[in-house]
């Protein structure tokens, strides 16, 4: 199943997420220890370039399993992310359409 995901961060956590940002790469490349594939993934901003948080979509196994990468993440378990929104993506989805994943697809 396709995911889209979007994690909202609480306000001014720059800091926080440069500390964490190393971190946070390792886990979307390994796909939480192969709890899910990330296909293709990047920061949200405001219309000013401000940091809100960051979005992906993700293969996973069921809804369960792609809320437990998202929670599982460095930025959700350091307290960056203030809310996570998992919309499950239609069966007609072109994921082939992604060229270059962002973890390794099982």
């Amino acid at each position: 199943m396709f995911f889209l995901m979007r994690c909202l961060h609480h306000p001014e956590q720059d800091d926080a997420r440069d500390t964490h940002r190393p971190a946070h790469r390792a886990w979307v490349q390994s796909g939480g220890n192969g709890i899910a594939a990330v296909l293709i993934g990047s920061a949200l901003v405001d219309h000013e370039g401000g940091s809100l948080g960051n979005f992906g979509i993700i293969e996973a196994e069921s809804l369960e399993a792609a809320r437990a990468f998202a929670e599982g993440d460095p930025f959700h378990l350091n307290g960056v992310v203030a809310e996570i929104d998992l919309t499950p993506l239609p069966d007609t989805f072109q994921a082939h359409r992604i060229s270059e994943p962002m973890t390794a697809r099982k």
